[in-house]
């Protein structure tokens, strides 16, 4: 029953989700509202810029469950590089911009801005090394 309500709640959000990104990045072989050369300009390739910028807009995104898969792929396919790709996807989960205001709440704007940049931080490294090595 619980599992139920679980899904009645996220299937709205995915469906809504998926069609906003087919909408704006379009779909293999067919261009979006966003050109590609942007998105290739912004996160393409491995560079420290890209990788920040990724971590960066990942981190104040708020991604409905299961959402970032569709938008990444979306991404992947315009020209975003491996390592930014994977960038967004640690700051996403990680913070938003809602549960930044809610952490301040908690410890003080303080210790949450050093929250934010660690994790920022982490995640720039992290697409780094993936793009790197592994991409």
């Amino acid at each position: 029953c619980a599992s139920w309500e679980f899904a009645k709640q996220i299937l709205p959000l995915l469906l809504i989700g998926v069609l906003v990104a087919g909408f704006l990045l379009g779909r293999v072989g067919h261009e979006g509202m966003i050109p590609s050369e942007w998105i290739a300009r912004a996160v393409g390739g491995n560079s420290l810029f890209a990788n920040f910028f990724a971590s960066f807009a990942g981190a104040f995104m708020y991604f409905a469950t299961l959402t970032e898969v569709p938008i990444l792929q979306g991404l992947i396919s315009n020209g975003m590089g491996k390592g930014p790709a994977l960038a967004l996807l640690l700051a996403g989960p990680a913070l938003s911009l809602p549960s930044m205001l809610v952490i301040k709440s908690v410890i003080g704007f303080k210790k949450t801005m050093v929250f934010v940049a660690l994790v920022i931080t982490m995640a720039t490294i992290s697409g780094m090394i993936f793009g790197t090595f592994f991409a």
